[in-house]
């Protein structure tokens, strides 16, 4: 017959293993509870679905911030309030509706005489819109996203002198999708916004469809 110490030595180790196996089996479960549901997560037999943060932080983390130009009114807070520097905030060509114009009022500044590609006549003050020679009279203009400070003056005189193809869109390779994005807190028409991540543009005049270039170049920024 086995002795009262060897007893409670056989219990006490049968104690630690009872209580090892259940907390595999916790872990198991947890792991379980943790691959299934909208997130990934089967969160249906789990004991913290109703105080888990996983839902929010993950929707949080499936939205960035954009730039609505249907509400943009070119007010310079962008390239000023940002906090990167130069801002993350863009000029983006929309190609499909450019007219390709000799005199482009995103450009050029108002009054120019001589529409050449000297510094002075140029309404960029970065020079970052860039003018190609296509075929008499037509141009292609494009962004140098590496001087664009976000200013928006070249977007305001496409928009009172031609048809709008230049627009303000926060770029998410350089953007910190900051909890409370200090340009939206100053922006006076509100027009930024929170949308999905999936579709992280808002051009104006473009429908669901992206041109193939600014498409390519929005899938390149991230």
């Amino acid at each position: 017959m086995p002795g009262r110490r060897e007893f409670l030595n056989t219990l006490m180790r049968g104690g630690i293993l009872a209580a090892l196996g259940l907390l595999s089996g916790a872990v198991i479960f947890r792991s379980r509870d943790e691959k299934s549901c909208s997130y990934g997560f089967d969160c249906s037999g789990c004991s913290r679905s109703k105080s888990c943060m996983l839902p929010a932080a993950l929707e949080a983390r499936q939205m960035v911030w954009q730039l609505d130009m249907t509400k943009c009114i070119q007010c310079g807070r962008c390239a000023t309030n940002c906090v990167m520097s130069p801002s993350a905030v863009k000029c983006t060509h929309a190609f499909a509706m450019c007219g390709y114009c000799d005199l482009c009022g995103g450009y050029f500044k108002p009054g120019t005489k001589t529409l050449t590609t000297a510094a002075e006549n140029q309404l960029c003050p970065t020079n970052a819109l860039k003018r190609k020679f296509i075929e008499d009279p037509f141009f292609e203009y494009t962004i140098d996203e590496e001087l664009c400070i976000g200013c928006g003056k070249c977007v305001k005189g496409c928009g009172a002198f031609g048809n709008g193809s230049l627009q303000l869109q926060v770029r998410h390779d350089r953007c910190k999708n900051c909890n409370e994005c200090s340009i939206a807190r100053s922006c006076p028409a509100q027009a930024f916004t929170r949308v999905p991540a999936n579709k992280p543009s808002l051009l104006r005049g473009l429908g669901p469809e992206l041109p193939k270039e600014t498409a390519k170049k929005n899938q390149a920024n991230g």
